[in-house]
């Protein structure tokens, strides 16, 4: 038996923000309040528990966070990453929950791939998920059995890395996805608009000499896939979101009864083009980064709930393919281990969002966008505990996961990740939280 004393709880679910005692048992929350020690070893002794009281003055802890956007790359390129050393990051990044893509070799739009994709999932503390393509092979040409496969165990469709730029195709699978309840993510870059991928149509690519990818990439393709969902009734994910007119759009949509939900990367709120000066191919991405302008708009729509919640789009390649010239490398960051500092620096720190707010949208929305049974802090819910430091500095030197193409990597950030539970159990723990341990019973009786 677990138990966080004297700990600043924050839980969206319940609009919590204030120190609570955690008493954790049998992988579940089963009493959340004040001066629980008492209660924690009376409990202990009727179950025949050991009781683990870990003192957690000055750290706060949330709901695991829900990263419903990542690239594990397993199978098929397990040299940038596998799902072993994914979760490990997703672990020290704080998150309990990952929904994996679905861009892999093969490409998961079969029984045996979603089935080999968990399988590896359950070996690893982190609650591993993964959507499966909207179409087969991830062609654009014809749709999956969208039935069969969330019996399979999907919990959403995407063909992420690629647009679907048939229309009627699209059309057909919200029409398919509402009627089966599901969520259709969808990656909004149109080829017809992208010279070089990765690099914002801008200054910054006028200085390589680069045509790069105009923002109407994403422009018209947001706007057909918000007027498709309104038309369907369909549950539509706009992915990475990164030009202020797909925010426009989005908002409209949204006010027109539209069931339209926003995503956007710390990247995309943290960074502008003019990273790629700085970090070169580390800041090659899809959509690419824009400019200030853009990223204010991203913000503004994180605080006004046009953008519903933050995923890291976490995409690792090696550093042979990162160390290519700029318009051979692939595109793509990591960012499950920087991904709460930079919203608590990017978004808390200035005053955008509150500590709340942000948890809200790196756990509890996510959660509730994909139906998982994650995001809250209540008696008999999963014990998932994201506790964390928002106040302490730490240096982002060596990474968990097997990739390193990280803007951050060898940078200061603020707000730390110290222990990440997953069903009750003590998943990752930073090396400098402490013995904070006090097993000593007898004291409270």
């Amino acid at each position: 038996m677990l138990m966080l004393e004297n700990i600043r709880l924050i839980d969206p679910a319940s609009r919590t923000d204030d120190i609570r005692d955690i008493l954790i048992s049998e992988h579940k929350f089963i009493k959340i309040g004040t001066d629980l020690r008492l209660d924690a070893v009376l409990i202990a002794e009727a179950k025949g528990e050991r009781l683990n009281v870990i003192d957690c003055t000055g750290l706060a802890a949330a709901p695991g966070l829900v990263d419903a956007h990542v690239h594990f790359r397993d199978p098929g390129y397990t040299y940038k990453e596998d799902i072993q050393s994914g979760t490990a990051a997703a672990a020290a990044g704080g998150f309990t929950s990952v929904i994996c893509m679905a861009n892999t070799n093969p490409k998961v739009d079969s029984e045996e791939t979603i089935l080999e994709v968990m399988k590896k999932g359950r070996n690893t503390p982190v609650h591993v998920y993964t959507c499966a393509c909207m179409t087969k092979n991830m062609e654009g040409q014809e749709l999956v059995d969208m039935k069969f496969l969330k019996e399979c165990g999907a919990v959403g469709f995407s063909d992420d890395g690629k647009p679907v730029l048939n229309e009627t195709l699209a059309q057909e699978a919200m029409r398919t996805a509402r009627g089966i309840k599901m969520p259709l993510a969808f990656h909004e870059e149109d080829p017809a608009y992208i010279k070089e991928p990765g690099i914002d149509h801008g200054p910054a690519a006028e200085k390589m000499g680069l045509t790069g990818a105009d923002r109407q990439a994403e422009i018209t393709l947001v706007n057909r896939d918000c007027k498709l969902a309104r038309e369907t009734g369909a549950t539509v994910v706009i992915q990475h979101v990164s030009a202020k007119e797909s925010l426009d759009i989005i908002r409209k949509a949204k006010r027109n009864g539209a069931k339209v939900w926003a995503e956007v990367t710390p990247q995309h709120f943290s960074l502008t083009e003019d990273a790629v000066a700085q970090f070169g191919t580390a800041a090659k991405v899809n959509p690419p980064l824009r400019t200030e302008e853009d990223r204010k708009a991203l913000i503004e729509g994180l605080k006004d709930g046009t953008i519903d919640y933050i995923a890291t789009d976490h995409a690792p390649h090696s550093k042979d393919e990162k160390d290519k010239p700029f318009t051979e490398a692939p595109s793509g960051m990591t960012g499950l281990e920087t991904s709460l500092s930079l919203g608590i620096m990017n978004l808390v720190i200035p005053g955008y969002l509150s500590l709340g707010q942000l948890i809200a949208k790196m756990s509890y929305e996510p959660a509730r966008l994909y139906s998982l049974e994650a995001g809250v802090v209540r008696d008999d819910a999963e014990a998932d505990l994201t506790v964390f430091d928002p106040q302490k500095t730490w240096a982002y030197l060596a990474p968990k996961s097997k990739a390193s193409n990280s803007p951050w990597l060898g940078k200061t950030l603020t707000g730390k990740v110290m222990m990440t539970v997953i069903s009750g159990e003590v998943a990752y723990k930073a090396q400098d939280f402490g013995d904070r341990t006090d097993n000593r019973k007898e004291q409270i009786l």
